[in-house]
């Protein structure tokens, strides 16, 4: 490069000698040599600039776009694209890395959600543990209520047929002797006192004609209340049973007749007081209640009681659903399989209600069919006309 330049150099100087020298008078060369001499030198500069722009033109490449000399702009604008690349690939690989992260956390909570969600399904809510025990007590005190009817029945159907040992078996009068000294006994009024059939009021005046010792509480006190009620149906459907048969009463012909027909008054008699035993019984104190039910007895203004009836442990476990605050506030937050659990009890409870009221009303069918009998039989005695008795000669 350096040996370009120096003959580069020493042409310009020819040059410009013969540019400034003047013609001589006698020159030493024709104008041929000096014209073929300029042609030489133009060559030999022509050659010399064609190498040197070549040269430059290979460095010039070499510098730019060489992908084989490491320091060209072309290898480092590929190194640094290949760079940007791995970049951009890492970045890639971060990001996913940095979704499937997120996506398995997220997984996790939602998992987490659907766990506490099955498990709040699945837990048992304290308002279904209430009615569940209360749902219990119910049907406790139902099969003590069909107990209490059967011995109410025990004792009321003896005595409406005048059996032995009962007041009319020996007359219709002991049998009405025996209900007012019942009455002055343990129902004695001040207009009792007044005529001195007993000497003070009783704590229950009247009340074995009061229909409110049978209606007045859901459960009727062991302090007097249940024989009250029953005195009272007593009352209202037999208070004196006619006097037995017996003898010839019951040998003759007449007196077969008679029994047939006190057999069938007995029979409407204990139909009669067995639906009053029965809506006896309902109020006849048989189960312990529990903290729940005494809660909302305080809560309805109620004096809570130890023990209780099938009427009065039905009643608060309907009020309860009705009115209790505590019971709507957990409804407003119990899930919708705990909701559905409860909507399950009210439709058992409804079926359990409606074969109470079928029971009750195949009794008040049979009391109807009764009526209706008794009545055609009336009327068809009453549409006979006597027929004469023959006259039969010995």
């Amino acid at each position: 490069m350096r040996r370009l330049q120096m003959v580069i150099i020493g042409v310009a100087s020819c040059v410009c000698v013969l540019a400034v020298t003047p013609r001589p008078a006698y020159a030493l060369f024709s104008d041929a040599a000096v014209v073929a001499a300029i042609k030489l030198l133009q060559a030999f500069t022509g050659n010399a600039l064609n190498t040197m722009t070549k040269n430059l033109t290979d460095s010039i490449d070499s510098n730019l776009s060489s992908l084989t000399n490491p320091n060209s702009v072309a290898s480092l604008l590929t190194k640094g694209f290949t760079q940007v690349a791995n970049y951009a690939k890492a970045q890639v690989g971060a990001q996913s890395q940095l979704m499937d992260a997120q996506d398995a956390a997220m997984a996790g909570f939602l998992r987490r959600q659907q766990e506490t969600g099955i498990r709040d399904e699945h837990m048992m809510n304290p308002e279904f543990c209430a009615g569940l025990d209360a749902q219990q007590s119910t049907v406790a005190a139902s099969k003590a209520a069909r107990s209490a009817v059967y011995a109410i029945a025990t004792v009321s159907d003896p005595r409406g047929e005048a059996g032995q040992g009962t007041p009319s078996y020996y007359g219709k009068s002991q049998g009405t002797d025996a209900n007012m000294s019942l009455h002055l006994k343990r129902y004695c009024s001040s207009d009792d006192v007044a005529q001195g059939l007993c000497s003070s009021v009783s704590r229950l005046p009247n009340a074995d004609q009061r229909a409110a010792s049978l209606f007045g509480a859901d459960t009727l006190s062991a302090n007097g209340a249940v024989d009250a009620a029953n005195d009272y149906a007593t009352t209202l459907i037999q208070p004196v049973a006619p006097a037995a048969l017996r003898g010839e009463q019951l040998s003759s012909l007449r007196g077969r007749e008679a029994a047939t027909r006190r057999r069938s008054y007995n029979s409407r008699m204990s139909l009669a007081r067995w639906v009053a035993g029965y809506v006896t019984s309902l109020g006849v104190p048989s189960v312990t209640l529990t903290r729940d039910q005494k809660a909302e007895m305080t809560a309805e203004g109620l004096t809570p009681l130890d023990k209780a009836s099938w009427l009065q442990a039905m009643a608060l476990e309907v009020n309860r659903r009705v009115s209790s605050v505590s019971w709507n506030a957990s409804l407003q937050a119990m899930p919708p399989a705990s909701i559905m659990r409860e909507v399950a009890t009210e439709m058992a409870q409804a079926n359990y209600l409606a074969l109470q009221n079928y029971r009750l009303s195949l009794y008040l069918a049979t009391m109807g069919a009764a009526r209706v009998a008794q009545e055609e039989e009336v009327a068809f005695k009453d549409g006979l006309t006597p027929m004469p008795s023959p006259t039969i000669n010995p």
